[in-house]
């Protein structure tokens, strides 16, 4: 009797191990099950839109499993609106959590942008009309902080050397916690730019 209660308890505990473990393989996120999934693009739920290189998708991929509520009603806005008409001004898509704003300025000379990071927010920077240079780099590799973070306004400010990247109408960029960014920069000419930059909610 004892015999038979142990090797039931055994193959109890044995098949709970075994649940447990595959959960866990299903969790995890490795580099090459994150560049995978973002290959396949049914995240981006047909946005007419083009992914930038730069896109960390290890931390994309953990953002959007937590978050992905969030992520869904980004791109669904961005599927549903036509980007080339859509007018300048302030979209509410999900309350706090999710919104977007809608500008159209030309671009600046370097030395009139800034490097900033955010913590509560990700920007997912969308250059619709004209083309964009923007850089980036990791906040724990700034050269100094110029303005430290402003919790109400969601940013700081610093100097860093940074990697660039010009980005064109139809293409879009994130921008991660952790990672700071330049935008605005022009890459010649000053040019008017149409952009579309939503703002949605971190993940910790």
């Amino acid at each position: 009797m004892k015999k038979g209660f142990l090797l039931s308890f055994l193959l109890v505990a044995f098949s709970f191990v075994i649940v447990n473990a595959q959960s866990g393989a299903d969790t995890t996120i490795t580099k090459k099950s994150a560049e995978k999934w973002f290959k396949k693009k049914e995240w981006m739920n047909g946005a007419p839109l083009k992914p930038h290189k730069s896109i960390n998708k290890e931390e994309f991929a953990r953002q959007y499993r937590i978050n992905k509520v969030y992520w869904d009603k980004a791109f669904a806005f961005l599927k549903e609106q036509n980007l080339q008409t859509i007018a300048k001004g302030k979209y509410p898509i999900d309350g706090d959590n999710v919104f977007a704003s809608v500008t159209e300025d030309p671009s600046k000379d370097f030395d009139k942008t800034n490097w900033e990071s955010h913590k509560k927010y990700i920007d997912v920077q969308c250059v619709l009309v004209g083309e964009e240079r923007m850089g980036k780099w990791p906040v724990a590799e700034v050269t100094s902080t110029t303005k430290p973070y402003d919790e109400t306004k969601d940013v700081a400010n610093y100097t860093a050397p940074g990697k660039f990247y010009n980005i064109p109408a139809g293409t879009f960029i994130i921008f991660f916690p952790g990672e700071a960014h330049r935008p605005n920069i022009t890459p010649g000419g000053n040019k008017v730019v149409k952009k579309l930059v939503i703002k949605v909610r971190a993940a910790s």
